[in-house]
């Protein structure tokens, strides 16, 4: 009966049961009905010894790990997705500040899981590997790594062994030709071209792909960023955000990097995507955010009677910037939210189309009914999930 899974309040039945025997052996009526309040407040949110047992057990265990070895633990999230709390771009932002090599998915090195290669500084590099890039079937790669005796030098190599253009683009999509001199724009166009040189020709270039016939133009490093996402929800070019710095220092918005080493009481202005919303049962309404730029994250929390004001901000910014004041106790900090302002209009500068609509959710789909539903439900309205280019956040009640 007394389980965060019991919401139906059954520790209440034994309330006449437990103070009725207390009184018997000899305890103030007083005392008893104290000892049961305790009881059943724990009650809705308590759970087995057991479990937690098993779960400090588990803590402690990969706290270890990721202290001693980041590569490791980092390989093996990413392995284990979709779970946990953060999504495959904050795990591996994460191993880049602890000093891991984060190397991209490519035809030639990366193989359908997340591995370590050789060591670079204190740990191995990690090699991100194919299951990452949506869309890609895994006996496709299968294929591909099982003819991978030599290193790829041509795309119509990829189409001897049998892939199809389907596998073709989805790899060309997430920037995986590098290795033979194709950048995302040069592999999609070499993909498209379908020119496959045969007779005495066959196994040379087709003009296409050295170049003769066509010059195309560069991406822009944003819009590689954007692609990067759309195709593998995280990128090693750099972060959404930094493309739009130097318009935030302009309304003298700080970085995470810069809040960390603000003072208690100080008012800050503060913007990033949103990573995490929360709402526990036992914080009274509070809402815990974190919100990320290209310096760090940092912790919004969000009183309930500003939940209702800013609502719509909290709920559909794709780029939220939040003015509060900080509250520092120790090595935590937090700002306490006064104003949430959408900024997601910024977006539209990381294309040269100028979308402002680009489809950087927020709200994650399996736990949307964890915060209250907006009064205007179609501003809600979830885009194809095909569509969506950065990660959503992680939305728990």
């Amino acid at each position: 009966s007394m389980a965060t899974f019991k919401a139906s309040g059954l520790v209440s039945q034994f309330k006449e049961k437990l103070t009725k025997g207390m009184l018997e052996k000899g305890y103030k009526l007083e005392y008893a009905l104290r000892v049961f309040k305790q009881l059943e407040g724990f009650g809705s949110y308590g759970f087995p010894e057991s479990h937690a047992a098993s779960f400090a057990q588990l803590v402690y265990i990969s706290s270890w790990i990721k202290c001693h070895y980041p590569d490791v633990f980092a390989a093996a999230l990413l392995n284990s997705q979709p779970m946990g709390f953060y999504q495959p771009a904050q795990i591996v932002i994460d191993a880049k500040k602890h000093a891991v090599e984060v190397r991209p998915v490519d035809i030639n090195y990366s193989n359908w899981d997340n591995r370590l290669e050789e060591k670079s500084g204190s740990y191995h590099a990690l090699r991100l590997g194919f299951r990452l890039v949506k869309g890609l079937k895994e006996e496709d790669i299968a294929l591909l790594v099982s003819h991978r005796k030599e290193l790829y030098t041509t795309i119509n190599a990829l189409r001897d062994i049998g892939l199809t253009e389907d596998p073709l683009n989805k790899l060309a999509g997430a920037d995986a030709f590098r290795s033979i001199g194709f950048d995302r724009r040069q592999a999609l166009w070499e993909v498209s071209t379908k020119d496959r040189p045969q007779g005495i020709f066959y196994g040379q270039l087709s003009p296409e792909a050295i170049g003769e016939n066509v010059s195309l133009p560069e991406m822009m490093l944003s819009e590689h960023v954007v692609q990067d996402y759309a195709s593998l929800s995280l990128s090693l070019k750099a972060h959404p955000v930094s493309f739009i710095r130097e318009k935030l220092q302009l309304l003298n918005i700080s970085s995470a990097k810069e809040i960390k080493a603000g003072k208690d009481g100080q008012w800050v202005k503060v913007a990033g995507l949103v990573l995490v919303r929360q709402r526990p049962g036992t914080a009274g309404g509070i809402i815990f955010m974190t919100i990320e730029d290209e310096t760090g994250d940092t912790n919004i929390v969000v009183f309930e009677s500003l939940f209702e004001k800013y609502r719509r901000e909290i709920l559909d910014s794709k780029l939220i910037m939040v003015e509060g004041r900080l509250q520092v106790e120790g090595e935590v900090i937090h700002v306490i939210a006064q104003k949430c302002y959408d900024f997601s209009k910024l977006l539209r500068h990381l294309t040269t189309s100028g979308n402002e609509n680009l489809p950087l959710l927020t709200l994650s789909r399996a736990d949307e009914k964890s915060l209250p539903p907006s009064v205007d439900n179609q501003s809600h309205t979830r885009e194809p999930l095909n569509e969506k280019i950065f990660p959503g956040g992680r939305n728990f009640k």
